[in-house]
């Protein structure tokens, strides 16, 4: 009688591993292209180039979030979605983004009156926001492998796109092109991705559209399009208060280290969510096994986080002088302050992802609302202080600014972990005790390699040592203590997925 859920959970921890392993190397493969080529633009660029890019990223992100609409989120939720069901999203999705694009079409030139009126924002815009367009056709093709966790497909569709904007960019850029660069090859990206996904796989959509069906998804997805919508919103509300208040440089001294901190926070943040979330809704109805589940994955989070972001907070320097010299020095501190807000922002996300598969969307929503809340409170405290400069450093003010954000995310990590030990029926000390060998080690760890940084003048010799010190001591401890996450994690990537 035991045998088929000793099966089952095998068979659920097989297609786990297989998720993870595949979702790894899309994260590595893709962010060693992304950085190669955001190595060579930030050589070839100006930080006016960058700026400019990222003040029509602040619509663009609005847009891109109003495809989705938050159904592709809930298509992963539901058990069994049908042929209707996807291909519904999808007109939906097709359809909403055209709109929207003709609107912002329009509105181009008022865009551009908020960044102090720099008419080269106007076509940067009207091109650049042709990618929503053409990441709303393969949302749905993205989603349905997701939920078969099969991510080997869209592992090599991201790799062909960023392999395709990498060549454009570098291209455009070396020939004098400014800001077209980093436009142009997030067109090549976003179009080689649909074309790969849509020549590879060989669900098509059916010619049919029930509004039934998208009522049935309306209850989880709007919720989860207000969360979505407020995250975006204070995601992107720093620029445009950057942009508008301190000016383009400042924006593009703010946009290099927001790109960089992002490779590592939001490519851990989608490992987790497309690996975690489909295992978690597979056990939704068996409480006992949910809660051991969740709790073993908040320990694998903690495993990877926090060596993770710690060690790139205490090797910034170093890293930065290694690829780009001094040119970008005043991005340094505030790639450190956003790595540190990363760790929070990878287990809200976590949380989230648990009370998702709970069907508890409403209270992901209350989150949102709360952390929300707090960032404005923040960022209405830290305004006036950001254009501010010192010698030496044109960004003070928006560091402030940022420190202030730190502050209003360990607050929201705060609410959602009691939300979701009180929704799993397990303790916050239990969750903490999870997380607590794991911040401690890498706390050391990372000292001693920001100690290393300061004693060692050659930035690549203090790269190295500052590695093999934190990344070999981190594994040997793990070791040396017997780890069971630390020997699953490495299973996870060397071992074949049973079949």
């Amino acid at each position: 009688m035991q045998q088929e859920p000793t099966k089952q959970t095998d068979d659920l921890k097989s297609r786990t591993a297989s998720t993870l392993k595949w979702n790894v190397i899309d994260r590595l493969s893709t962010q060693v292209l992304y950085a190669v080529t955001g190595i060579v633009l930030a050589w070839l660029l100006d930080a006016e180039d960058f700026g400019l890019v990222g003040a029509v990223l602040v619509f663009q992100a609005f847009a891109s979030l109003l495809v989705d609409s938050g159904f592709s989120s809930a298509l992963i939720q539901r058990k069994n979605p049908t042929q209707t069901d996807y291909s519904t999203v999808l007109w939906f999705n097709l359809g909403v983004a055209g709109v929207l694009y003709v609107i912002l079409f329009i509105c181009a030139p008022l865009i551009a009156d908020c960044f102090g009126g720099d008419q080269l924002i106007i076509p940067l815009a009207r091109v650049m926001f042709l990618t929503f367009i053409l990441n709303a056709s393969s949302i749905v093709q993205v989603n349905r492998l997701m939920k078969q966790m099969d991510v080997k497909p869209i592992c090599i569709a991201n790799c062909a796109g960023l392999l395709a904007g990498s060549v454009v960019g570098i291209w455009i850029a070396y020939r004098g092109g400014g800001a077209w660069a980093i436009v142009w090859q997030s067109i090549a990206l976003s179009g080689i991705k649909s074309l790969v996904l849509w020549i590879s796989q060989r669900w098509r959509p059916s010619l049919e559209f029930s509004f039934q069906s998208l009522r049935s998804y309306f209850k989880i997805g709007s919720r989860l399009m207000m969360t979505s919508f407020l995250n975006t919103l204070f995601l992107n509300i720093y620029s445009f208060f950057i942009g508008n208040r301190a000016g383009m440089s400042q924006l593009g001294y703010y946009t290099q280290a927001d790109k960089w901190s992002k490779m590592g926070i939001m490519s851990m943040y989608q490992v987790l969510t497309t690996s975690f979330l489909p295992a978690l809704s597979a056990v939704q109805d068996d409480k006992e096994r949910f809660t051991r589940v969740a709790a073993k994955m908040n320990r694998f989070t903690s495993y990877l986080a926090f060596p993770a972001f710690l060690g790139l907070t205490a090797m910034a320097t170093p890293i930065f002088h290694s690829l780009f010299g001094t040119k970008w020095d005043a991005s340094i501190l505030l790639f450190q302050i956003l790595l540190l807000r990363g760790i929070f922002t990878v287990f809200i996300g976590y949380y989230n992802n648990v009370l998702l598969a709970l069907g508890n969307a409403r209270t992901i929503m209350w989150m949102e609302v709360l952390r929300d809340g707090v960032a404005l409170a923040a960022l209405a405290g830290t305004l006036p202080f950001i254009s501010l400069s010192q010698p030496g450093d044109p960004v003070w003010g928006v560091s402030i600014l940022l420190y202030g954000q730190l502050a209003a995310s360990a607050v929201t990590w705060t609410a959602t972990l009691w939300a979701v030990s009180r929704h799993t029926e397990r303790s916050i000390g239990a969750y903490f005790r999870d997380m607590a060998p794991y911040a401690l080690l890498s706390l050391v760890l990372a000292g001693g390699a920001w100690w290393i940084g300061t004693a060692i003048v050659n930035p690549y010799a203090a790269l190295c040592a500052q590695i093999a010190v934190g990344l070999g001591g981190y594994l040997a401890v793990g070791y040396a203590s017997g780890s069971t996450i630390q020997r699953d994690a490495i299973s996870f990537v060397i071992r074949r997925p049973k079949k």
